[in-house]
């Protein structure tokens, strides 16, 4: 199972990309595999304030629906409108078309609390 090392990990299984001020978020290949075919993404709007810990949004797959957990605080700069049409990415590439939100990071200090993907790895037996 993919975890690549550039990227920092939640305890909810979300993933995390930072490139300065923004944080791009979405889940990981092991919570997709969990969850199983995705049917529908529901994002926040551009320009929502998001905090950490709280939800998000949501997924549901033909088993369940899941909430997603914002691993950090910040302004909604994007969310992946692709993933209204297409759910079905967040199974084929959870890393790459799935992205769901990009942030404007309101305390990058949140970032400490994150895994690495060597924690992450230990975290789901890998």
């Amino acid at each position: 199972m993919a975890v690549p090392n550039e990227l920092k990990y939640s305890k909810e299984h979300e993933w995390v990309k930072v490139e300065g001020n923004t944080a791009t978020i979405g889940i990981t290949e092991y919570a997709q595999n969990e969850l199983g075919d995705i049917v529908f993404v529901e994002l926040p709007e551009v320009d929502d304030e998001i905090n950490e810990g709280d939800t998000f949004g949501s997924v549901e797959s033909v088993k369940t629906v899941s909430e997603l957990y914002a691993p950090l605080s910040g302004k909604v700069l994007s969310s992946n409108d692709e993933l209204e049409d297409s759910p079905e990415y967040v199974n084929e590439s959870p890393y790459e078309k799935a992205w769901m939100i990009k942030i404007e990071l309101s305390d990058e200090s949140q970032l400490e609390d994150l895994l690495t993907a060597e924690q992450y790895s230990e975290m789901i037996g890998e």
